[in-house]
């Protein structure tokens, strides 16, 4: 039976499993009684109940179907976890006010006081500080490593450890670290794996296919990829989601509002053919940028130039949507290729239909101390570039001019 005959239920949710892009439109959709086309957006608070004996019953034994106070579950929220749990091919799916929450909450349900945490040392500004700064206040031990050094993982993996968290692609430099020889180390340790794919999306890598227990995304970026509205998003396991995040996101109130909900289930519906028209440009932009004077080095998965290009060939479907460029007259030299673009805007998102330019040192790293900086490979003269849905030929012209002022 091929997509266009396959049956519905009376709701409009696709019985069998579909195609990604099918998935995208219609993955999780239920509607009301009204039978609209687009998702419901229910902007309501709470709920009401029947009798004072079914608030008791709504309460004492929660079910999917019966919503008793939108800071637990809403339909439209619920609705946008179910489809994007679909795309990840995941047990479970969590919402969340925006990414940074997501990460968070993932990591404070694992762990405990007295808890060791490994992650990779090439992580978002944030990320690094919660792991390096804030998780160590509740007495959780924090170590980091090189993400590409397999024998530095074998090495901190050697004793016993409660999580690994890190990103591929990391952000802003690019290093992929190799999933499945980490999650088979970190399952030997006892560990669980939480990987930040924000960069990748689930279109392009499947980090629970390669081992991984737990995923994250800021669903601000690609998912929503319009600039509309923050969220973030938690999948794994059943037992996890329900045992274990559950009761802390109920409990400390990270919620994703229903609109942003409905926004991000609409991002959704266009995100594989954004992600793959961006993903094609990107390697474009990445290629026109090897070689051209003033440019020190060019990071991109997809190019043979990159330290790990097997690697992230054999990882992802593709190289992602952000390249990542030095320029060799430092700080100076980027701010004025910044300040001399007219079509690429200088912003710190990523993955929108816009073109987006920032300089991670002074901005998303900015908190990061400079050695630290250096250590990842974030010099002065580090651009990140988010490629957007533009003329790629446009683009180009753009960042001659940037080339040319420098």
């Amino acid at each position: 039976m091929n997509d266009t005959t396959r049956p519905r239920t009376a709701k409009g949710t696709l019985k069998a499993a579909t195609r990604t892009r099918t998935t995208s439109v219609r993955g999780g959709l239920k509607r009301s009684g009204f039978n609209e086309t687009s998702e419901a957006l229910f902007l309501t608070s709470g709920y009401v109940y029947g009798s004072a004996a079914d608030a008791e019953a709504a309460f004492a034994t929660p079910t999917a179907d019966r919503f008793v106070y939108s800071r637990f579950a809403n339909p439209t929220v619920a609705m946008f976890e179910e489809r994007l749990r679909l795309l990840e091919g995941a047990e479970a799916c969590r919402a969340t006010a925006t990414g940074m929450a997501a990460v968070f909450a993932a990591l404070m349900a694992l762990l405990r006081a007295g808890d060791r945490l490994v992650a990779s040392r090439a992580l978002f500004g944030s990320c690094h500080i919660i792991c390096g700064e804030i998780l160590p206040r509740y007495g959780i031990v924090s170590e980091f490593v090189d993400g590409a050094d397999n024998a530095a993982w074998t090495k901190a993996l050697s004793k016993p450890t409660k999580v690994v968290f890190l990103e591929t692609p990391s952000n802003p430099t690019l290093e992929i670290v190799d999933l499945a020889h980490v999650t088979k180390l970190a399952h030997k340790a006892g560990a669980q794996v939480v990987v930040d794919n924000v960069f990748a999306t689930p279109l392009l890598q499947r980090p629970l296919e390669l081992g991984a227990d737990v995923v994250c995304y800021s669903a601000t970026k690609h998912i929503d990829g319009q600039g509309r509205c923050l969220g973030g998003a938690i999948l794994g396991s059943a037992k996890f989601v329900n045992d274990e995040l559950g009761p802390f996101l109920r409990h400390t109130g990270p919620a994703m509002s229903p609109f942003n909900a409905w926004n991000l289930l609409k991002g959704l519906e266009t995100m594989p053919l954004r992600v793959e028209a961006m993903c094609r440009s990107a390697l474009a932009v990445a290629k026109f940028l090897e070689g051209r004077t003033g440019v020190k080095r060019v990071l991109y998965p997809q190019l043979d130039s990159h330290p790990q290009a097997a690697l992230a060939q054999a990882q992802m479907a593709l190289g992602g949507t952000v390249v990542t460029f030095e320029l060799a007259g430092g700080k100076e030299a980027a701010f004025r290729f910044l300040d001399a673009l007219e079509l690429i805007d200088i912003s710190n998102n990523l993955g929108d239909a816009k073109s987006l330019v920032c300089h991670p040192a002074t901005t998303t790293h900015q908190r990061l101390p400079a050695p630290e900086r250096q250590r990842v490979g974030i010099t002065d003269g580090v651009l990140r570039l988010s490629v957007g849905l533009e003329d790629e030929r446009d683009i180009v012209d753009d960042l001659k001019r940037g080339l040319e002022a420098v």
